[in-house]
């Protein structure tokens, strides 16, 4: 760390300056970062523009849609602590802890909060116009003459990748227009850098999301890297309060008919807010990013490190494709996949494992008596499958509806847990008897939406009252305002008497075409992520393919909720002696990056393959160290 002061005029500027093994950046007297320079060689290269300085920390009020940015920043070189002033009376204490190779920016406090819900790291602005990684934050010039790359990670689980503005903390999934190489790709007239499209399709059918094959259509996964109209890449991540309560207008697809958002209450977290966010803020050639650098910040951070054969499976070198099994029968699948040098058989044909803990994670039954793995010599267990599988080191799994509760299962019918979560709460303002159907209501807004955001199934727009589910669709558009189109006893639930008062909750759910459920609360949520790994332990599974991935965000927590659930499934799976879970998913995003091995999207290295080709990324869908 150094002290620089320059003089503009009569005026001295005092100035911060911070230096890694690659990477030095000065800060200003307001807490603005106006330079970024790469010193891994003797170019000195500078990226910050200098009409866009970053501010090192912003502060966001989320009612009000207004951000607070520093006005003047003191530097205790003592503590290695900034103090940042702003305008709103609110001073925020950042420590900023060298290493080698990155710096470490910790919020120690903020004094005092004065209506203060979100902080944000940056943005950091950059004028690299090459490669984005919007999932973990990073901005890229792969080019020969530069070979540079800028970005951030978080360092605890309330900080997370993209905007302060982010609704239910997961951005939503649409195309941005940039070009990564304008003489190769040019745009055409009628597009613009940094424009927003939605994916293409009928919002429905993710096969067709992918419509758009032009490579200045990037499809967008995060937005903890963004475009703005010049081409130039910025990175940003933040941390909310989560100990109050709030409300979100929530789609992950927000821009497509069939996806519109859903209003939903959002739990709160006693204890979880934005004091102790931590980023790791980063500068490298970008050749030595990956294994260099970011490799070096999870080790020393104690981040989420799974390897597979020794190796972490961000390593490129650590990628082998899967077996996928397909009309159940399974004599030659183990033979097959050990020929081919394949490591792991998906078990696609088996359908989908929904989380049932009412069969405490023996999913063949605590004897293991069913047999569903056909064999000519005989039907297996999971567990007897994968034994013979382990005699060639090869592993098996299943795919899931991740946190999905179906009907039928333990938590959802016919005796519904009291911890799923609702987007809406009302009270019952008549008595009302088991076969009543006129079901009277203290306040219809928000009612007449349609079941959740994805989809709109009507199948699953339902209510819980007591231990009785009750579908309907509509509510009266007069006093006394009452549920349209009742049926009760939904999903074999029993119709019981309910009386004047009591709570009414209008459901979180997921959506039709094999994957309905209702949605759980954190803590339940917890349970479940526990159960996937006992369903590892007693019988014998170390994959999964997380099919609807995206449920996990349908609390509007978003990225935090999957953080919070990989990490207490890898904690249970290490308690129980599980050395590793293989996983893909429907999704990638900044919750799921650590732990996630594949994703199953396209073909080539898949994921972390960080090298470009053709100035694009090698997949155009699969994100990889672009991240």
């Amino acid at each position: 760390m150094l002290f620089c002061i320059a003089f503009q005029g009569n005026r001295v500027k005092k100035e911060t300056i911070f230096t890694t093994e690659y990477f030095r950046i000065r800060v200003d007297e307001r807490g603005f970062i106006n330079s970024m320079q790469n010193i891994a060689n003797s170019s000195h290269q500078e990226f910050s523009p200098v009409d866009k300085p970053s501010p090192l920390l912003r502060l966001y009020v989320e009612e009000k849609q207004l951000y607070f940015e520093p006005v003047k920043s003191v530097y205790k070189a003592s503590k290695n602590e900034f103090e940042l002033n702003y305008d709103n009376g609110s001073v925020a204490v950042v420590e900023v802890d060298p290493k080698a190779k990155y710096l470490k920016l910790t919020l120690k406090s903020l004094t005092p909060h004065n209506g203060i819900d979100d902080v944000e790291w940056g943005s950091i602005q950059t004028n690299i116009t090459n490669l984005m990684g919007e999932i973990i934050g990073v901005a890229r010039d792969t080019s020969e003459a530069v070979n540079y790359a800028i970005g951030m990670m978080a360092l605890n689980d309330n900080t997370l990748g993209g905007l302060s503005t982010t609704i239910g903390d997961a951005a939503p999934f649409q195309y941005i227009i940039h070009s990564p190489n304008p003489v190769q790709f040019p745009l055409p007239d009628h597009l613009h850098e940094g424009e927003i499209f939605t994916l293409g399709g009928d919002g429905i059918s993710d096969v067709a999301f992918y419509a758009h094959k032009e490579p200045y259509y990037r499809i967008m996964y995060g937005n903890a890297a963004m475009v703005d109209e010049k081409a130039r890449i910025s990175i940003a991540y933040h941390s909310r309060d989560r100990d109050r309560d709030r409300e979100v207008l929530f789609s992950l697809i927000p821009n497509m008919k069939a996806n519109i958002p859903n209003h939903l209450e959002v739990q709160r977290v006693p204890g979880v807010d934005f004091i102790g966010s931590s980023v790791a803020f980063w500068g490298s050639p970008d050749d030595l990013a990956l294994m260099d650098v970011i490799q070096t910040i999870v080790l020393d951070e104690g981040l989420p490190y799974p390897t597979v054969d020794g190796k972490w499976v961000k390593d490129p070198a650590a990628f082998k494709p899967d077996a996928m099994t397909h009309g159940g029968v399974y004599d030659s699948i183990i033979s097959y996949t050990n020929r081919l040098g394949f490591k792991t058989i998906s078990l696609y044909d088996q359908g989908f494992l929904n989380p049932d803990r009412g069969n405490k994670g023996y999913i063949d039954g605590e004897n293991y008596e069913k047999k569903p793995i056909n064999l000519k010599s005989g039907a297996l267990s999971h567990l007897e499958f994968s034994e013979l599988a382990a005699r060639l080191g090869i592993t098996i799994g299943r795919t899931t509806i991740t946190n999905s509760m179906a009907p039928g299962t333990k938590d959802a019918s016919p005796i519904p847990s009291d911890s799923i979560w609702y987007q809406q709460k009302r009270l019952l303002t008549q008595f009302i008897d088991a076969e009543d159907t006129l079901i009277y209501v203290n306040d219809p807004i928000y009612l007449d939406e349609i079941a959740s955001w994805e989809g709109h199934t009507k199948e699953l727009n339902m209510v819980k009252i007591g231990k009785e589910l009750i579908h309907y669709v509509g509510v009266s558009d007069f006093a006394p305002y009452r549920l349209l189109n009742v049926t009760r006893g939904y999903w074999n639930s029993q119709k019981i008497a309910h009386h004047k008062n009591d709570t009414i909750y209008k459901l979180q759910v997921t959506v039709g075409w094999g994957y309905e459920g209702v949605i759980p609360n954190l803590q339940l949520q917890d349970e479940i992520a526990k159960y996937y790994a006992d369903v590892c332990a007693g019988n014998g599974l170390a994959y999964y393919d997380f099919d609807g991935q995206e449920f996990l965000f349908y609390n509007g927590h978003g990225y935090y909720s999957t953080k919070r659930f990989f990490g207490t499934m890898f904690d249970r799976a290490k308690d129980l002696g599980v050395p590793y879970i293989r996983f893909t998913g429907a999704t990638l995003s900044e919750g799921s990056w650590h732990y996630q091995s594949i994703w199953n999207v396209d073909g080539g290295k898949n994921l972390y393959d960080p090298n470009p080709e053709n100035g694009v990324v090698r997949l155009a869908r699969a994100k990889i160290f672009e991240m």
